[in-house]
């Protein structure tokens, strides 16, 4: 096989999914300075998040310059580094009260969420597993192995307890069922089952925190300086933008420290306050367009587990974008889930770049094979 050089593989390389992820990702960099300003911790933020957002890059170029196929042999093994990761943040995992869960791993100076990693890990062993059964993927045992593949993932992260990642692994495992070509009748089968465990999951399983955070969804009224208080700071912060925002580092709620978690979860918050309807707007349409990227690249993929990668990847974006947007809307419940290239956070933004990667490599090779390494 013919091997490229550099040169043609920057010739080659898809910028309309890079240049969007990079433009969120530097007006990502605006907001979080802004959103720390209250706090003090402006430069610090704007510093590590620099520093994330370059190795994030580094890393989706070498994710795309190592051919898929590769990653496809090493599907198993980087399935089992992901669990091994997870395994580990439960015996030496740190985290506190106000974020209901320990799964940082303390590195120096830097704390690390290895779930964010084994998300990536998940969709190439999954992608791999799919891609194995491909012809017999409806036959109950194979759905069953590809179920408790599912299970051990999402099982360990609910241990940390961590429920909203906990959900990006569902969501993402459906998808790629759903699009893999798994009957109707069994996701039938699968609501049935969770309707029927509603009731003992409910009483049993969930704390009072995450039941008062359904309740506060329902009404944050309910508990306007406690539970609610959140919401209803973020309602009145994009509320308070109206079309145009009230300007750049000028929001009040952010500046005058009222928004919880505004350089994370509620940054969408401050682009509501700062840049109004259009920047709220803006933001989404740039996300959904590397989102339907990522699927429109899967149609093209050359084979099966390179459609799986990208279907996996544009899953795990859209339920983060879904759920975060809809949680600073009171449209969904809070749940911790970052916005995309958007929201403080070193490891999501690395995982979120190495999906990217992931994506490019599979649209690169749509039509090119034997590539370096």
């Amino acid at each position: 096989m013919k091997r490229r050089g550099f040169k043609y593989f920057l010739n080659n390389f898809d910028w309309t999914v890079f240049i969007p992820a990079l433009l969120c990702s530097l007006f990502g960099l605006a907001l979080i300075y802004s959103a720390g300003l209250a706090a003090g911790t402006s430069n610090r933020d704007l510093m590590v998040q620099s520093v994330a957002l370059a190795i994030g890059i580094l890393g989706m170029a070498f994710t795309c310059y190592i051919d898929y196929d590769i990653l496809d042999a090493l599907g198993w093994v980087i399935g089992g580094v992901g669990i091994a990761v997870l395994v580990l943040v439960l015996l030496i995992g740190t985290g506190g009260e106000e974020v209901g869960t320990k799964g940082w791993i303390i590195l120096g100076p830097v704390s690390v969420q290895p779930s964010e990693f084994a998300k990536i890990a998940f969709i190439i062993s999954m992608s791999t597993h799919i891609a194995k059964v491909e012809e017999k993927i409806n036959e109950p045992k194979n759905l069953i192995l590809l179920v408790i593949h599912f299970a051990v993932f999402a099982g360990l992260v609910l241990c940390q307890p961590d429920y909203g990642t906990t959900m990006v692994f569902a969501f993402t495992f459906i998808g790629m069922l759903f699009m893999a070509g798994v009957r109707l009748k069994y996701f039938g089968m699968a609501i049935l089952t969770a309707i029927v465990a509603a009731v003992p999951v409910w009483t049993f399983v969930l704390s009072d925190f995450q039941r008062a955070r359904i309740f506060t969804f329902l009404n944050p009224e309910l508990s306007p300086l406690d539970d609610g208080y959140q919401v209803l700071q973020s309602l009145l912060a994009i509320g308070s933008g109206q079309l145009t925002g009230n300007g750049y580092m000028k929001g009040n709620q952010t500046q005058m420290g009222y928004l919880p978690q505004a350089r994370t979860d509620f940054i969408y918050s401050v682009v509501g306050e700062e840049f109004g309807f259009l920047g709220c707007v803006i933001v989404l349409l740039l996300l959904l367009f590397i989102i339907y990227r990522c699927f429109a690249a899967a149609k093209k993929a050359r084979d099966t587990f390179g459609s799986m990668l990208c279907i996996g990847v544009g899953c795990f974006l859209l339920f983060h974008t879904m759920e975060n947007i809809g949680m600073c809307l009171n449209l969904l419940p809070v749940t911790g889930i970052p916005l995309p290239f958007f929201s403080s956070g070193g490891s999501n933004l690395l995982a979120s770049y190495l999906a990217v990667g992931l994506v490019l490599n599979v649209k690169f090779r749509h039509k090119v094979y034997g590539l370096w390494l």
